[in-house]
């Protein structure tokens, strides 16, 4: 049974990696598409989930993989959601982006390969991370009463 789950999640990632940008435009609202495949940000303070302070679990907007918890969120005062550690280090990828005059490091969705944001090294305890995420790349899943919910 245990083979047959990997097996599926192998599969779900080849699916998500080989869809063309047709499919994914079909897939994503033109704000996420933006965002997700053609690395694109949201305004500071703009996006979704920024003041979200309601427990659950963020998830890609892409291929719905889950990324982080809220209780690992912070104000940073940034003007994008901010969270101090992935859900799970193997869901995430970091690529160096050395855009706009700058060397940074891309936060990417593991599964789908999609934009998700930046790391930098200016976090609070325990990692010293922040992981500045656009909002609009993510999907967030409420859990009211240990019911998971999805917005």
């Amino acid at each position: 049974m245990e083979e047959e789950i990997q097996e599926t999640d192998k599969q779900e990632e080849t699916n998500y990696q080989n869809m063309s940008e047709k499919e994914w435009k079909q897939r994503l609202t033109a704000e996420q598409y933006q965002i997700l495949r053609n690395k694109s940000t949201d305004r500071a303070f703009t996006g979704p989930f920024v003041g979200n302070k309601a427990t659950g679990i963020y998830v890609c907007a892409g291929c719905g993989l889950e990324l982080f918890l809220s209780d690992t969120k912070f104000d940073s005062n940034s003007g994008w959601p901010s969270f101090f550690q992935t859900i799970n280090q193997d869901n995430v990828g970091l690529v160096i982006d050395r855009t706009h005059g700058m060397t940074r490091e891309e936060v990417i969705c593991k599964r789908c390969l999609g934009h998700l944001g930046h790391v930098f090294n200016d976090g609070p305890a325990p990692t010293g991370l922040r992981y500045c995420i656009n909002g609009t790349s993510l999907k967030f899943n409420e859990i009211v009463n240990d019911i998971h919910t999805n917005t």
